[in-house]
C-alpha cells in the first residue's frame, strides 16, 4: 500500500505568506511616516487657512536663544496697506500672477548664475510658518511640494497676512506689529509710504540692516520700493490683496 506523502510546512511561516524581510519592513514604515506626516501637513494647511500660527520653528528658536522675542498678531485690516503693497513690491512684484512659483524669476536667477534669489511670498510664507531657516535640498523639497498647497488652500490675501506677522524685522523682533512700534513707535495702521517701504527693504537681512539707521543704499533701495508699490497698485497687481 503506497504511503501518503506528507508536505511539511514551514516552521517560520505557517500560513505560507512571504516573510518580511527588515528592508521591506524599512521600506513599509517609512511609508507609514510618510503618509502620517502628509496628512498632519494638510491638516496645517488647513487649520492655518482660518486660525493665526501660535509660533513658529524659528521663532521658537530664537526665543529659546534670547530669553523671548517681541510679537504680536494683527489682522491685515490693522495694517497700513501701503505696507502690503511695500513687501510685494519689494520681494514679490508678480504675486498676484503666479501660483506659489515665479518662474521667470526662476529663469533670471538661473542666467545670473544662481547669486540672485527667487523664492516668492508664497515660499518664504511657507518656510517661515511650517519649516525651518537653511539651504539644504530636504527644507527646498518640503518647500517646493507645500506651496501650491498653500496656495490653494489660503487666498492671496491671507498668505500677506501671515507672511507679514511672521517676518523677522531685526533680532528678536518678528512680525510687522512689533517692527512698527520698535522701528518708529508707531502702530502698523499708521505707516507711511517710507516708513513701510523702509520695513520692506530690510526684510532679506533683517539682523544686519536697520530701518531707523538707514544707510545710502538702504534708502536708494526705499526709493525704489516706493516707486514699486505705486507702480503694482496702478496696474492692478496688488488687487489679488487688497479688499
Amino acid at each position: 500500500m503506497a504511503k501518503a506523502v506528507k508536505t511539511k510546512k514551514s516552521k517560520t511561516n505557517p500560513k505560507g505568506k512571504a516573510r518580511r524581510t527588515p528592508f521591506r519592513w524599512l521600506l513599509w514604515q517609512g511609508f507609514r511616516a510618510l503618509c502620517v506626516g502628509f496628512v498632519l501637513v494638510i491638516a496645517l494647511i488647513l487649520l492655518f487657512a482660518v486660525v493665526n500660527p501660535p509660533t513658529t520653528i524659528y521663532m521658537s528658536q530664537e526665543s529659546h536663544r534670547l530669553g523671548g522675542v517681541d510679537r504680536e498678531w494683527v489682522s491685515i485690516e490693522e495694517i497700513a496697506p501701503v505696507m502690503a503693497r511695500s513687501v510685494v513690491a519689494a520681494e514679490d512684484a508678480n504675486f498676484c500672477q503666479h501660483w506659489g512659483f515665479d518662474l521667470k524669476a526662476i529663469k533670471v536667477a538661473i542666467a545670473a548664475g544662481g547669486h540672485r534669489g527667487a523664492s516668492t511670498i508664497s515660499q518664504q510664507t511657507v518656510k517661515n510658518v511650517f519649516l525651518w531657516h537653511g539651504r539644504n535640498f530636504t527644507r527646498k523639497g518640503m518647500e517646493a511640494l507645500m506651496t501650491p498647497l498653500v496656495e490653494a488652500v489660503w487666498s492671496k490675501r491671507r498668505i500677506v497676512e501671515v507672511y507679514l506677522n511672521v517676518a523677522e524685522f531685526d533680532e528678536g523682533v518678528f512680525g510687522v506689529e512689533a517692527a512698527a512700534r520698535h522701528y518708529f513707535g508707531v502702530g502698523p495702521e499708521a505707516l507711511s509710504a517710507t516708513q513701510a517701504a523702509r520695513l520692506a527693504a530690510i526684510l532679506p537681512s533683517p539682523k544686519t540692516r536697520s530701518a531707523s539707521r538707514p544707510t545710502n543704499s538702504l534708502r536708494k533701495r526705499t526709493r525704489q520700493i516706493i516707486d514699486g508699490a505705486a507702480t503694482i497698485r496702478a496696474d492692478g497687481r496688488s488687487a489679488c490683496f487688497e479688499s
